[in-house]
């Protein structure tokens, strides 16, 4: 008896909790969608100015009409704009998504916004009581620009107070995550130690309702059978069913004692899915089947990837000659040996090749066979540790990427002994060879680079390649260049 009324009590607690952040989930949504509409007024309204008080603009000082008469057409695009974003699901964005995602959605919804309002205006509203003056094309683009950068300026103070909001547990989903095995534990993991993602992980249900327990501090709350009940109890928002294993039969009996609510499920990929991350169905006389691994870049998508890297490669080698002759002179005035250190790497198809950095070692560093560097390593120069932390020793290799041997982006590669290695005990570790050896790459500017888990690397690196982009690519290359600036890269020495 004692112990269902402290059930009931427990909840009717989380109820209360859930409810006050059902509230804060809606009042915050509402005010993402008042800051999209007070910048984008701010937006017209400062570009207006612009055009009128800044002169030096234009040849010839234009007639600038008062801000009132344009306000017809400040409401037809705002209207327009937020439309576009909600059927975007840009008021519905995921909690990890990168500001750099973020600030593309917003280009993409602004342009796409913006264009449609001038045409909606000149094809309906022409010749009608809501026509306005002339809408100059100057002052069209001095709105554009300003609504791109003032809307992604005020959805990172949103997103800033929502993290600030998940920190201190104020806005937190309850979480159950379904299963006792390894992936069970690294969702866990993450969960706990990224506060900013808004859960609130209550507790992991096992097989056996009869083990108890704890798994990295999260309490074992019981069995499967036992799910409808702890959702109602600890009113749960989200389940996470990370059973990558589990027979189809048992996923679909476990989604159904979910199904509670407003219950959101989400469940990890099984390894057929993880493999088919881009299905496509081909015909042998007839009969349909399914091409699970068809990821390896060609035709259209080869030639950008690699116009964009001559292209890259070529500039950037203009750009930073005159440091790399002064680099070079430092070297040698420091120590004696070659300005150049090449060593053999394996790169697309696990062809071997000669990488070039700038020498970080003293010489004969390696004269008691190949080791990883590790942080404060005596065999590192001094120059070779500032080159080192700030990455500079591997801008030689735009020289790589221009002759064909590597790319701007994509999975670093490693020395032919460590391949043979890696490839006997990592499952799928030789799938990172079917795209060219990157500058940089998706582990790399997650931190993962330098004497860190070979495994949670190539799990990063197989990702990028299964998942390529342009977009991605530019991505990677600013948060890059961002990592290095900021010296936010730990692994870096």
């Amino acid at each position: 008896m004692a112990g269902d009324t402290q059930a009931a009590g427990v909840q009717q607690l989380n109820a209360v909790g859930t409810h006050r952040s059902l509230r804060l989930k809606t009042i915050l949504g509402l005010l993402l969608g008042v800051t999209d509409v007070l910048m984008l007024v701010l937006a017209f309204a400062l570009g207006h100015w612009v055009r009128g008080n800044l002169p030096f603009l234009h040849w010839i000082p234009p007639e600038q009409p008062p801000f009132n008469v344009y306000l017809p057409t400040l409401t037809l695009q705002i209207t327009v704009i937020v439309g576009i974003f909600y059927f975007s699901r840009m008021y519905h964005q995921p909690r990890a998504i990168s500001r750099f995602d973020q600030a593309r959605n917003v280009f993409v919804g602004v342009t796409m916004g913006a264009f449609m309002a001038i045409s909606i205006q000149e094809l309906i509203f022409r010749g009608t009581t809501f026509d306005s003056v002339d809408y100059p094309r100057s002052l069209f683009f001095y709105v554009w620009g300003l609504s791109v950068m003032l809307v992604t300026l005020g959805r990172e103070l949103h997103r800033a107070l929502r993290r600030w909001l998940r920190q201190r547990k104020i806005e937190r989903d309850n979480l159950i995550i379904v299963g006792m095995g390894r992936v069970a534990r690294d969702i866990a993991r993450k969960l706990v130690n990224t506060p900013e993602l808004g859960y609130n992980v209550v507790g992991v249900v096992n097989v056996s309702p009869k083990r108890n327990g704890r798994i990295l501090g999260v309490p074992i709350l019981g069995g499967y059978r036992d799910l409808p009940r702890l959702i109602d109890m600890y009113s749960v928002e989200q389940v996470i069913i990370a059973l990558p294993d589990a027979q189809r039969s048992e996923l679909v009996e476990l989604i159904t004692l979910c199904q509670r609510g407003r219950v959101d499920i989400k469940v990890y990929p099984d390894m057929f899915a993880y493999m088919a991350g881009d299905l496509s169905v081909d015909h042998l006389g007839g009969t349909p089947l399914i091409t699970v691994r068809d990821i390896a870049l060609r035709g259209w998508k080869l030639s950008l990837k690699r116009g964009m890297d001559v292209v890259g490669a070529a500039a950037g080698l203009v750009m930073v000659s005159p440091l790399l002759l002064l680099t070079a002179l430092l070297i040698k005035l420091e120590s004696q040996g070659p300005v150049f250190y090449t060593q053999e790497r394996m790169g697309l198809d696990e062809r071997p090749f000669r990488m070039i950095k700038f020498r970080t070692m003293r010489q004969n560093a390696e004269s008691n066979g190949p080791g990883w560097t590790v942080k404060n390593d005596p065999r590192v120069t001094k120059l070779g540790r500032i080159m080192r932390r700030t990455s500079w020793d591997e801008l030689p290799q735009l020289i790589n990427v221009l002759v064909g041997e590597m790319s701007l982006v994509g999975p670093r590669p490693e020395r032919p002994v460590y391949v043979q290695q890696f490839r006997e005990q990592i499952p799928r570790y030789q799938e990172r060879h079917r795209e060219k050896a990157g500058m940089t790459g998706w582990a790399q500017v997650n931190g993962l680079r330098g004497d860190t888990s070979i495994a949670e690397r190539t799990a990063y690196d197989l990702w990028y390649v299964e998942n390529w982009s342009l977009w991605l690519d530019i991505k990677i290359i600013i948060r890059t260049v961002f990592n290095i600036v900021l010296s936010r890269d730990a692994n870096a020495y």
